[in-house]
């Protein structure tokens, strides 16, 4: 198979075509892959509030498989 066979040249356009796709796309990604300052904040309060939400659901979660007695003393105590 030489270079000079129509076959030959389509398969290599086509090749380079899709491998500058490749690239292109790559570079794209990793252009915008960088978090500004506004998005890192964002992510951190939002971290910070599931932790704050988990710590509830455990309280929660403690208060409905509680006994009834623990359950009326508690509520008791924080009246």
């Amino acid at each position: 198979m030489s270079i000079d066979s129509p076959f030959t040249m389509v398969v290599l356009i086509v090749l380079i075509s899709v491998g500058a796709g490749v690239v292109n796309n790559w570079l794209k990604m990793r252009a915008n892959s960088g978090m500004d300052e506004e998005t890192r904040v964002r992510m951190e309060d939002l971290e910070r509030e599931v932790i704050r939400l988990r710590e509830r659901v455990k309280v929660l979660e403690k208060i409905t498989t509680d006994k009834d007695s623990h359950l009326r003393d508690e509520i008791a105590r924080l009246a």
